[in-house]
């Protein structure tokens, strides 16, 4: 499956064809297809083996300015679409319509595909240098290779598609001792190759700092996230810049545009070439851009879909995506990474008198008004610059743009978590509170 033979069907053009003699003054056609080859481990070993494979296609068109959406999947006659979209657009009040025009690109296919053969040799050496440390430690994983096709054409003469080849893995570690359960995970997501050992040696690292339970901190101390914890400080950040938050008043950055917002230190920005979810464009088919929304802590830009953009005046960013193939484009990431600092994670302990490092949590993170409180799932005290135990029963409370004003240190260690590159760093203004033990 690749971009080749989704841009040869021609069941778009057909669907738009019939759009228009059905009375529809426009229309467009979004193609999706995936093929996923996920590799299963329970209990240290390998489990089982999948494919799946799925397609779906979006039909949105216009009449006399009403829009109708609907979709697909499988077979499904063409003009039963077209039919049923029709029908939909009654129920709705018209818009302008906004569509790209006269924009046929073609694009190299992003990744590259890896046989299950490698996946499970992966898996099982991951597990292997795990086990060979901690014997009574139980692994549980999946290692997959997913294939996403997505193709976009409408009636003003866009046509653009491109393929996706992403590998993923994630390993669970359990350590039972006696009464006391832990729980150590952790996961990559790549193009091209997987790096098991890396993977392997951070898991380790959590054991060893594991080996003691310890009392929580109280009070406010710095607090040390890790790079996989740091995603749930970014997602108020990034409902804070998004243009729709902006027009509905509910960014607290909606005057703020020059700014400073966060703590000098921070450049956050997207880039379209960058990692695993690098994107050529968004889901209206606008090419996407680089764009960096807080330079030096001064609040450059926010993002947004054709609507949005216009709405603010500020054109399109290349940012208009769809939640769901059912859904009409909203503004969304594709990527969204903070630039690193030069401190390596050993160097940040270092400078950590008495503090907690944070490393998995249980609860949802900030919302819009950066209001956050989560339960430690995995976290460790620092004392003089050293590890010296984990701790159980602790919470975390505080808001993140004050927590992102008073940043420390940001860590050289980034990497991808979900679709935020980010690496550890260190925030003051936290309460943590803990039950000792």
């Amino acid at each position: 499956m690749d971009s080749e033979n989704l841009s040869e069907d021609t069941l778009a053009e057909e669907l738009l064809e019939l759009a228009i003699k059905s009375g529809a003054e426009a229309a467009e056609v979004y193609q999706s297809r995936s093929l996923s080859r996920p590799v299963f481990f329970e209990a240290n070993r390998l489990k089982q083996l999948e494919t799946s494979q799925s397609e779906g296609i979006a039909l949105r068109l216009w009449r006399n300015g009403c829009p109708g959406l609907t979709v697909a999947y499988g077979s499904v006659p063409p003009l039963a679409i077209v039919e049923k979209a029709l029908a939909l657009s009654q129920l709705n009040q018209p818009e302008l319509v906004e569509l790209g025009s006269n924009f046929q690109p073609l694009y190299p296919d992003l990744g590259k595909s890896v046989p299950i053969e490698v996946l499970v040799d992966w898996g099982k050496e991951a597990i292997a240098l795990i086990r060979d440390a901690y014997p009574d430690v139980i692994c549980n994983g999946d290692w997959e290779c997913d294939i996403e096709a997505t193709r976009l054409v409408n009636t003003k003469g866009l046509d653009c598609h491109y393929s996706d080849t992403t590998l993923s893995c994630y390993i669970s570690a359990e350590w039972v001792r006696g009464d006391d359960f832990l729980n150590v995970s952790d996961g990559q997501t790549k193009r091209g190759e997987l790096h098991p050992q890396r993977l392997a040696n951070q898991i380790l690292q959590r054991l060893i700092w594991a080996k003691e339970n310890v009392s929580s901190p109280n009070g406010r101390v710095p607090v040390l996230f890790t790079s996989k914890a740091a995603d749930m400080l970014w997602g108020s950040v990034q409902a804070a810049l998004s243009g729709k938050r902006v027009l509905e008043a509910a960014s607290p950055w909606t005057e703020r545009l020059g700014s400073p917002v966060t703590a000098s230190s921070l450049t956050l920005y997207q880039d379209p070439q960058a990692g695993p979810y690098s994107c050529p464009f968004d889901d209206e088919g606008t090419p996407t851009q680089f764009l960096v929304f807080i330079e030096n802590g001064i609040l450059k830009h926010f993002y947004g879909d054709r609507t949005t953009g216009g709405q603010l005046g500020t054109h399109t960013t290349g940012n208009g995506f769809r939640p769901s193939l059912g859904s009409y484009p909203t503004p969304g990431l594709f990527n969204f990474l903070i630039q690193p600092g030069s401190a390596s994670l050993q160097e940040l302990i270092k400078q950590l008198d008495d503090g907690l490092i944070v490393d998995q949590m249980l609860g949802n993170g900030g919302t819009i008004s950066g209001d956050f409180s989560i339960n430690v799932d995995l976290g460790y005290r620092v004392q003089n610059g050293h590890v010296i135990g984990r701790v159980k029963d602790t919470m975390v409370a505080g808001n993140v743009y004050t927590a992102l004003k008073q940043l420390v240190t940001l860590g050289n260690d980034a990497d991808w978590n979900g679709s935020c590159y980010t690496p550890s760093l260190i925030v003051e203004g936290l309460s943590t509170t803990g039950r000792n033990n």
